[in-house]
């Protein structure tokens, strides 16, 4: 059945523009070796990379947690000093937060997003490099502070007038104050690009209600970062400001508000708990229905819940702040909005409930973890929603009761469902499975580690511990659990470590040949990456495809019967698509690392000379210049088929829904 009536004759997915090279700016074209990485522009080399990055700063930041483990884990511990103490925790709560888990979930929409809406890349190919290596020089530039006089010590949180010059004299909190904003930088990029190329570059037929859940998630955390990321940059710029240039914004002394940085930092904090468990939760919505062999129960309830997430998430930030003294009206307030909240949160929860219920489980990694990411982000949430009681929320607050609230649904939630996606799309990246028995024994010592460590914090804040505390007397009684915690930690240590030895046994039994090659389709998923070759082709799609149904690539492969049962008429890695049609693909450019590069220049003259800064501004300025000249496509390569359309799949039903029609109408081969 011809369908060219029904969708645009012609659908160019071209990304960036077509101005030509300019001699002295024009660059390499054919990158190969590291070059081929360093100077991609490829959507699915930089999700990889964010993800390799993100992974190397959670091992740092989990060294920083067995540090302040083993100085807790004995009364009067002396493995850290009080300052060293401040420091470590510091920046341990940061490089996970802005470090880990934010570039973790850049690296799946990266990889993902693009192929789930059936496009070739993202709107801005090398905008997307330039939000790659802006978080990386981020990254560095903050770490930097540990070599040049000692790390930021005033708490993740950075509460101001404590982070002022007179209690924190050191740089370390000009380190920390200008290196979130260069990694901020990073976020607002990739926001702006992911959002365009959701709404913009979706395949023909994908309605926003055809969309995955995945996509839908990280599109509404495209949102929450576009308007949250400006708050924390304004309180930002603001510290900067008092430290650098003797303004009086957090200046008790000269009039402010000593709550001014409060506000503005949880007006974006919370929201951030949001972009950080979101992508898990889309996550979470992909894996259930795949391997509970079911569709995903409710669709529209969860993708219209998840929006209601992200819309709420503005209205509580004063929970934060119910000992500050807001007053009755303003904790009641809050206390409302911090109980609505937990509505749609627990929609999602019975939705994943209802989507396994009668299912026919498969217990695979990706599985287990995603069914652990319900088991704890539900008990996170629930002594979340005991702080909306601002009488029980006052008793609790600086207490170890919240360290092990955030735990379980950061790292009970947010980094379980992260662990999830690594094992379901690690075929897709790599072309192989990570190793199933290896795989098991990371989640089963995982949960473990994280339940020792965090559950028994429930315990000792009620007893009255108070976080932040470098150390605790024998009197105190709260020897035996932390204990306990520390032994927990190491536990995930060892976790960690057979998830690395997987990872390099996975890919060394790949090369050897003692590693199967997956096929395209290996979970039988549902969504359209599953729909081209493992690891996927440069250019993702040889055709367009055409959308008509959710998880419309597993509709081409069942389709009911004459007794209404659903019957599998395709196999998934028969139909995927095949061939190569050479399509227009950006090329390299070294411009982005460059401009990147230039941002923690002028941040170190800042702090130490300004003429320092001035050769950053240069060479910033160079490189935009250089950028703004360069080609958007290879000029060397072949370009037969420039302004020609690109094939599109139609849904011939007696191929299976798997024709592919071109843009003429003629019938393709079907694939």
């Amino acid at each position: 059945m011809a369908i060219t009536e029904e969708r645009p004759e012609i659908l160019e997915l071209e990304s960036g523009d077509t101005s030509a090279s300019t001699g002295a700016f024009a660059r390499p074209t054919h990158a190969s070796g590291w070059r081929a990485w360093v100077f991609t522009v490829d959507h699915k080399k930089i999700g990889i990379m964010y993800g390799a990055v993100a992974m190397f700063w959670f091992l740092w930041g989990g060294i920083e947690a067995l540090l302040i483990r083993a100085q807790l884990f004995t009364p009067n511990g002396t493995v850290l000093t009080a300052e060293q103490y401040n420091q470590i925790f510091t920046m341990h709560g940061t490089t996970m937060v802005f470090l880990v888990v934010m570039p973790l979930a850049a690296a799946f929409a990266n990889y993902i997003v693009p192929l789930q809406i059936g496009a070739r890349d993202v709107a801005f190919p090398r905008m997307n490099a330039l939000g790659l290596w802006i978080f990386v020089f981020g990254g560095i530039f903050l770490n930097l502070s540990w070599f040049l006089g000692g790390g930021p010590d005033g708490g993740w949180f950075a509460y101001a007038p404590n982070t002022g010059v007179t209690y924190s004299p050191g740089a370390g909190m000009d380190f920390y104050a200008l290196g979130l904003q260069i990694a901020g930088i990073a976020s607002l990029v990739g926001a702006i690009n992911l959002i365009v190329t959701i709404v913009n570059m979706r395949a023909p037929g994908m309605t926003m209600l055809r969309m995955p859940v995945f996509t839908w998630m990280i599109l509404v955390v495209q949102f929450l970062l576009l308007f949250a990321l400006p708050v924390i940059t304004v309180a930002l710029i603001l510290l900067s400001f008092d430290r650098t240039f003797d303004a009086n914004f957090f200046n008790v002394a000269m009039g402010a508000d000593p709550l001014l940085w409060q506000h503005l930092f949880w007006i974006f904090g919370h929201p951030e708990v949001y972009i950080l468990i979101l992508p898990s939760f889309g996550i979470v919505s992909e894996t259930l229905p795949v391997f509970s062999r079911k569709p995903l129960f409710g669709y529209s309830v969860i993708v219209i819940s998840g929006a209601a997430i992200g819309f709420m998430g503005w209205g509580v930030w004063a929970h934060h702040m119910f000992v500050s003294g807001l007053g009755p009206v303003g904790v009641a307030a809050f206390s409302a909005t911090t109980m609505f909240i937990a509505v749609p949160t627990g929609v999602k929860i019975l939705n994943w409930i209802a989507t396994m219920w009668g299912g026919n489980l498969k217990f695979t990694v990706p599985m287990m973890f995603s069914i652990s990411l319900v088991a704890m982000f539900t008990i996170g949430g629930l002594s979340g929603v005991m702080h909306s009681v601002a009488p029980a929320d006052t008793q609790q607050t600086d207490t170890y009761f919240i360290v092990a609230h955030f735990h379980y649904v950061l790292f009970g939630g947010a980094l379980m469902g992260l662990f999830a996606g690594m094992y379901y799309w690690w075929p897709k990246a790599f072309g192989y499975k990570l190793g199933e028995s290896l795989g098991k024994w990371h989640f089963w010592l995982l949960l473990l580690g994280f339940n020792m460590t965090f559950g028994p914090m429930h315990i000792v804040g009620l007893q009255g511990m108070a976080r932040r505390h470098s150390r605790y007397g024998p009197e105190d009684g709260f020897d035996f659990w932390n204990a306990v915690v520390s032994i927990g930690a190491f536990v995930i240590l060892i976790g960690m470590i057979i998830f690395a030895v997987n990872i390099v046994r996975s890919w060394l039994g790949y090369k050897a040949g003692t590693v199967p090659q997956e096929p395209a389709d290996p979970w039988d998923g549902r969504t359209l990456e599953w729909a081209i070759p493992s690891p996927t082709p440069e250019h993702n799609f040889d055709y367009v495809p055409v959308v008509t149904d959710v998880d419309d690539f597993w509709h081409k492969k069942y389709q009911p019967d004459e007794n209404g049962k659903l019957r599998k008429i395709a196999d998934g890695n028969e139909i995927a698509q095949k061939g190569d049609q050479h399509p227009h693909l950006p090329s390299p450019s070294y411009w982005p690392i460059v401009l990147a590069a230039a941002l923690p220049l002028i941040a170190l003259g800042l702090i130490y000379n300004l003429w320092l800064a001035g050769i950053g501004l240069v060479l910033m300025l160079g490189a935009m210049y250089g950028w703004s000249l360069e080609p958007a496509t290879d000029p060397d390569a072949g370009h037969g088929d420039h302004g020609e359309d690109h094939p599109t799949a139609g849904d011939d039903p007696e191929a299976g829904g798997n024709a592919l029609v071109d843009a003429s109408g003629e019938e393709a081969p079907s694939v």
